[in-house]
């Protein structure tokens, strides 16, 4: 029996409670997600741009899932013991799948920006989302499917067109409870022509000894000449996982960076599908993971070009050490007709041991002669070399080999255009790399929180 059938079953039995406790926009679209997942098998472990990974394994515990949304007792305050200095954001909260906000998160955000529950702007203004809701992701994808079957809120973000948002948006998703559970996320981002915005979005688990899935599906389009920045941090822990897929659109001569950073995890898998729909737009699509004990991280992009002109720029890192597990696996499609395509995709992955492994597979599909394109994967050990230098000039191993694998990272950390946050990475990659444990969870003293203090911005729930 496939894991989805209890979910499935779960639906149909309870099909009322959950369509009453979301919006008719959201529910409008389960149908179609029911009718795909019960003719949908899922891709076996080994099977193509699955090397890694076992989705029904990942499925099949049995987790608890509030339909019901029943308040569950959280303190956002106790993720933030440290924040990222001289960067104040707006703050929202996904509480495992409810939303909230604190009560200055509003502050210094100018007219025509609208962020919230995504039940409650779909349910005031259907008309517009109705348009963006389930219009990006795929429901052949069974994560999509699943998450469209079972999301009941989310977060909605629309910048309207020409407004540029000069604070930066941060998200922080936070995994809590005393028993297994399913955290069913969506969101939705809409960035009108001409506008720009900023979004940090960071994923923290406060209960290191409950097991936890987090189901993502987040969509965005970027209009005509906007410009979108979005970061995406990860510290969680050995007993959650993470299956999300994130979709993109982009119109003529937008500018988008999409930087993902897993830290800490269990098991991940990170899906990217960017699909290029206007001329002159350009994508910097980056991405590290820093896996060791039995920690995995599977990263799946498609990028799209179907428009001439458009730049991608792909770079993917991993660090794997002891028994953890890394794989890559990226499409780069240059369709006939996407003339002066410029697109380059690298995988570069440092393996610490003998037990660790690392999959690594860098594609391209060019069917259009008048492009620039490459694509590229290296895999090996630090420099034996390097580190020998270093320790004749007086550095010990340990520190040696910790400060060539921040040097590793650096450029992935340099594709993030908010000084602050750029700083704050190089911090977190740096305990890492030592062997702190959980970053924000465990830092209680020498930073600030990211808008001021917990204490000072207590939270609405």
């Amino acid at each position: 029996m496939s894991a989805l059938t209890q979910y499935i079953e779960l639906y149909k039995s309870h099909s009322n409670l959950v369509n009453s406790n979301s919006s008719p926009v959201m529910n409008e679209r389960r149908g179609k997600a029911l009718a795909a997942l019960e003719n949908m098998a899922l891709p076996e472990k080994g099977s193509e741009n699955y090397e890694t990974i076992n989705l029904d394994g990942l499925l099949a515990p049995d987790y608890g899932l509030n339909i019901g949304r029943v308040s569950i007792d959280v303190n956002p305050a106790a993720t933030f013991h440290c924040g990222v200095p001289n960067l104040s954001t707006a703050l929202f909260f996904q509480v495992n799948d409810v939303y909230a906000e604190s009560m200055n998160a509003r502050a210094g955000l100018p007219v025509g920006v609208h962020v919230g529950s995504l039940r409650d702007l779909s349910e005031q203004n259907p008309g517009f989302y109705e348009k963006f809701y389930g219009a990006a992701a795929d429901i052949a994808n069974p994560i999509v499917a699943l998450n469209t079957l079972l999301a009941q809120d989310g977060i909605a973000v629309w910048v309207e067109p020409g407004v540029r948002v000069e604070k930066p948006l941060q998200i922080v998703n936070i995994l809590q409870n005393g028993a297994p559970l399913m955290a069913v996320r969506r969101l939705l981002i809409v960035v009108g022509d001409g506008a720009e915005v900023r979004i940090l979005t960071c994923d923290h688990t406060q209960n290191p000894d409950t097991d936890f899935l987090a189901l993502q599906t987040i969509e965005m389009f970027v209009g005509d000449n906007a410009r979108l920045d979005f970061y995406d941090l990860e510290e969680s822990t050995e007993r959650t996982v993470r299956l999300s897929g994130l979709y993109l659109r982009q119109s003529g001569g937008s500018n988008m960076t999409i930087d993902g950073m897993t830290l800490y995890n269990g098991t991940t898998r990170n899906e990217y599908f960017c699909r290029y729909e206007g001329e002159d737009a350009s994508l910097h699509l980056y991405g590290m993971g820093i896996e060791d004990r039995h920690r995995h991280l599977d990263t799946y992009s498609r990028v799209e070009h179907t428009k001439g002109s458009c730049t991608t720029d792909e770079l993917f890192k991993y660090v794997v050490d002891d028994d953890a597990v890394g794989s890559f696996a990226g499409l780069i499609l240059v369709g006939k007709g996407a003339d002066k395509t410029e697109a380059y995709q690298s995988n570069r992955n440092i393996v610490g041991s003998e037990r660790a492994r690392m999959y690594s597979k860098p594609q391209l599909e060019i069917y259009d002669d008048d492009v620039k394109c490459s694509h590229g994967s290296a895999t090996g050990r630090l420099d034996d070399m390097q580190v020998f230098y270093m320790r004749t000039r007086g550095i010990p191993e340990a520190t040696a080999k910790l400060l060539l694998k921040q040097a590793f990272m650096a450029d992935v950390i340099e594709g993030v255009r908010l000084e602050g946050l750029k700083e704050r990475l190089h911090m977190l990659v740096e305990r890492r790399f030592s062997g702190a444990s959980l970053g924000c969870g465990s830092c209680k003293s020498g930073c600030r929180d990211l808008n001021e203090s917990p204490d000072q911005d207590m939270m609405d729930l």
